[in-house]
Order: C-alpha cells, then sequence, then structure tokens
C-alpha cells in the first residue's frame, strides 16, 4: 500500500499535529479529525484524489492564529508552507505538494483565496461545514467565551432591528457568517450536508429565543 493511502501516513499527521499549538480549543485535533472524516466521505463521494484531500484535511490547521490576530489572514498560508515540510520529512510524493499546499491555503475564511481544483474545494467544504451544526453551535460558543464575549444583546437579541456584530456578541456571528456558509460550499454533497446542519442551528434560535 502506497504511503498516501496508509494508515502510517495519517499516524505521522497525529503525532505531528500532537506537538503543535492551537490557537483555541475550537481548533484543536478534535476539529481537525471530524474535518479529515467529513473530507474523506466527500472526496469518495466527489471522486476526487484522496493522496491530496488526506493529507491537506490533516494539516489544514497546523499553523492557527486567534480570530482576533492582526495576521490571521496568513494563517492558512503559513500552514501550506509547514505541511509541505513535514511532508518532505517523512517522504510523502512530492507530486501532490502543489496540490495539497493550495488546498491548505484555500481552506480558509480570511484569505480569501478561491478554490481552483476540485480537492481545495473539498477541503474547504470539509472545514467550513465543521462550523455548522449542533458542532458548529459549540465551536462558535467555545472561541466567544476565549474573547469574553456576551451570549446576546440583551435588547435585540437576534438582531431583528440592528445590524449584527460578532465583535460585541456570540450570537451576532451566526447572521455575520454562519448563515452565509450553506451557500458557499462548492461541491453537491456538501451543499445537502450543509442545508442540514443550518436547519438543526435555526432550531436551537428558536430555543434560545423561548428560553429568553
Amino acid at each position: 500500500m502506497s504511503l498516501e493511502f496508509s494508515p502510517e501516513l495519517e499516524r505521522h499527521c497525529r503525532v505531528f499535529l500532537q506537538a503543535q499549538g492551537h490557537a483555541d480549543s475550537a481548533h484543536d485535533l478534535s476539529h481537525i479529525s471530524r474535518v479529515v472524516k467529513v473530507a474523506k466521505k466527500l472526496a469518495l463521494e466527489e471522486s476526487a484524489d484522496l493522496a491530496v484531500v488526506v493529507p491537506a484535511a490533516w494539516l489544514h490547521d497546523c499553523v492557527s492564529l486567534p480570530k482576533n490576530h492582526p495576521e490571521r489572514h496568513l494563517a492558512s498560508t503559513l500552514a501550506g508552507d509547514k505541511a509541505i515540510e513535514f511532508l518532505t520529512s517523512i517522504y510523502y510524493p512530492s507530486e501532490y505538494f502543489d496540490a495539497i499546499h493550495h488546498a491548505i491555503r484555500a481552506h480558509s475564511f480570511s484569505a480569501n483565496i478561491p478554490p481552483n481544483t476540485l480537492e481545495a474545494k473539498i477541503v474547504q467544504d470539509a472545514d467550513r461545514l465543521d462550523a455548522l451544526g449542533a458542532v458548529g453551535i459549540a465551536r462558535c460558543m467555545q472561541v466567544s467565551g476565549a474573547l469574553n464575549r456576551p451570549l446576546y444583546s440583551w435588547n435585540d437579541p437576534f438582531c431583528e432591528t440592528r445590524e449584527p456584530n460578532d465583535a460585541l456578541y456570540s450570537i451576532d456571528h451566526f447572521y455575520t457568517k454562519l448563515f452565509c456558509i450553506a451557500d458557499s460550499l462548492n461541491t453537491p454533497s456538501a451543499q445537502l450536508e450543509g442545508r442540514r446542519r443550518q436547519e438543526v442551528m435555526r432550531v436551537f434560535l428558536d430555543y434560545l429565543a423561548l428560553e429568553i
């Protein structure tokens, strides 16, 4: 079995990532593992090259910076560079390096780099899906808590009469970003799952409205 399809590659990636720091608890190894799982599923459904998708998904956050870091838009490029250094060290086939580097750079919202390959689209989709649904709600609260943001505006929790501002309130992030994700997904498989997860978030807000 070649390295690009072997459990040995994934073991190498996991050991490497365990030695790296993470910007916050929402971008930890659990997040990465979920992205890998979804990326594999999308790759099979969309007939993408796993030799690119799997290492790119594992290493997409090997450099991560806090949400409020002034150079956050550079994090995915730094991650791409570091990923290639690591893959070189384990003798991963170099013919995949350009595609892996691009997929890692293009996964990020803040980098604003359009994915121009199917594999890059899948890695981006898998990462963005992890911002939706039940796990997306939990991750939003993890990041907002780390930044000490209140849960909602007491006089207009759901942005009915004001512009949402996620620098001030956690729930506002649903309106500034999270509810835009499903429409931004690239592949049909991800779009279907994105709509399902988005509905979970809307139901959560319905229950939150009842409780407050």
